[in-house]
């Protein structure tokens, strides 16, 4: 049943104040502020319950670690070896990515190109299943050399690998929502166990919605970096331009906002997965009152770990099981 939480209230408050300022007319406030009240009413997705949730996110009733494209600081990303070394190192879950090649098939690969992790070049909506398959995704890694052999495996191998090792599985959806959400949906029919050991993520909120929709017990997840629009991870400007820089920050702004006001709550969200830069003890709580789980990304130094462990009692995403090392975003 919808409701407008305290939280919510003020959103729709701010709303309509602001549109009060820009336009001057309360009847185009009042009718933007009552539209999207109704919009949200009408077309917001239940989330999977507060207890089950939490089960998956801490499955042994502690903060999870969770191997950040299978842990790809301690062997090579999204590969069954990146699997079965997070498990060997402690990992409680693996992040996985999805993406698919030009027959359909959905594989694990962080980008859109092959270049990157593979002795292949090009991008994979032009490549088959078949040409992949003969690259290298340890290609380019720095442990190369411990991991000749290694395929790029499909979605499918991914998944049996994580349950053979009782893994909790973090499905980042890049985009392509229609076509993730379907093979996603017959692997939960194919493996039900999935629904109390999984969680559906992605940064494109048409994913998320498009999931809980077409299954309802699908724990699912938005992931969020503040700025990310306007800025790399590291912080650096990704526009010269001081027009461009500018108006993508004005759109960082739009986006936060919406996430944290609107679109966790018609989205049906369980879980938020947020760069750590942003979590704190307050951020948290202010989750955690909403019945959604924080889950931070990506924690790669002991001390950072220890805080998320000890203090936040949040689960966190990493690159590494065994060290300290830069992050990746």
């Amino acid at each position: 049943m919808f409701c407008c939480s305290e939280g919510l209230a003020a959103a729709f408050s701010a709303l309509l104040l602001t549109t009060l300022a820009l336009t001057r007319s309360a009847a185009a406030s009042c009718l933007l502020t009552g539209g999207v009240y109704l919009a949200l009413r009408l077309f917001s997705l239940e989330p999977v319950s507060p207890q089950r949730t939490r089960l998956v996110v801490q499955p042994r009733g502690n903060p999870a670690r969770i191997a950040h494209r299978g842990g790809g600081h301690d062997a090579p990303e999204n590969t069954l070896a990146a699997i079965r070394q997070a498990a060997e190192n402690g990992a409680t879950g693996v992040e996985i990515d999805i993406e698919f090649t030009a027959d359909g098939i959905p594989v694990l690969m962080h980008d859109s190109t092959v270049d990157r992790t593979t002795d292949g070049s090009g991008s994979l909506r032009d490549l088959t299943f078949a040409e992949i398959r003969k690259f290298n995704p340890a290609a380019k890694h720095r442990l190369w050399r411990d991991y000749r052999g290694e395929k790029i495996p499909t979605l499918k191998e991914a998944v049996l690998e994580s349950i053979h090792y009782d893994l909790t599985i973090y499905f980042d959806v890049k985009g392509n929502a229609d076509q993730a959400v379907a093979a996603l949906k017959l692997l939960y029919l194919e493996y039900p166990q999935l629904y109390n050991s999984s969680v559906v993520c992605s940064f494109m909120p048409d994913v998320v919605y498009k999931m809980r929709k077409t299954d309802r017990n699908v724990i699912t997840a938005l992931t969020h970096r503040p700025w990310s629009f306007s800025h790399l991870g590291d912080g650096t400007p990704r526009f010269e331009s001081f027009w461009r820089h500018y108006l993508t920050m004005a759109l960082d702004v739009i986006v936060d906002w919406s996430m944290h006001n609107f679109l966790w709550h018609l989205c049906g969200v369980s879980v938020l997965l947020i760069q750590k830069n942003y979590v704190s003890q307050e951020y948290v709580h202010q989750w955690s009152s909403k019945g959604i789980q924080v889950v931070g990304w990506t924690v790669n130094t002991f001390a950072e770990k220890m805080y998320y462990e000890n203090v936040l009692q949040t689960s966190y995403i990493t690159d590494s099981l065994l060290e300290d090392c830069d992050p990746h975003y």
